[in-house]
């Protein structure tokens, strides 16, 4: 094969796996990033607490529609999500940009580490909202266990 067009298939190849590579999420800037996160620390101090309605005041207008009021959505978190409720400690990473629209950054992850009474570490991937007027509510929550020493 010629030198040329060895060239050429090398920087074909590579250009393949950067088009076929995962792309990785995007930080939000700094406020974003703060905004975010007082957003989801406010609703885990609320169910720490056990004020509902200032939790529930925290859920995205699809989560509050599904739920109806406060009353049902504490019930479920308690029942589905009881390591959210007073977990023992907490560490926050970095949140990512999920999805961006003109404004900038619409939708952002935050990932917590929560550790429960018990010691039993949890991963917890929050999805967060930008509502109109630029608030950050919370859309929903996946919850997995996590293993020792994956937060450092």
């Amino acid at each position: 094969m010629s030198p040329i067009r060895r060239a050429v298939l090398a920087a074909v190849v590579a250009a393949s796996a950067l088009l076929l590579a995962p792309a990785r999420a995007a930080e939000p800037d700094a406020a974003i990033a703060r905004a975010v996160r007082q957003v989801v620390d406010a609703q885990l101090r609320a169910l720490a607490v056990g004020h509902a309605e200032q939790a529930f005041s925290f859920a995205a207008p699809a989560i509050r529609k599904q739920f109806g009021d406060a009353a049902s959505f504490m019930a479920m978190v308690t029942g589905s999500y009881p390591m959210v409720v007073r977990p023992a400690a907490t560490v926050f990473f970095r949140p990512e940009t999920e999805a961006e629209d003109a404004a900038g950054p619409s939708a952002v992850v935050q990932v917590v580490q929560l550790r429960d009474r018990g010691g039993r570490l949890w991963r917890a991937a929050y999805q967060l909202e930008r509502q109109p007027g630029g608030a950050w509510r919370i859309a929903g929550v996946v919850v997995q266990p996590d293993a020792p020493g994956s937060a450092t």
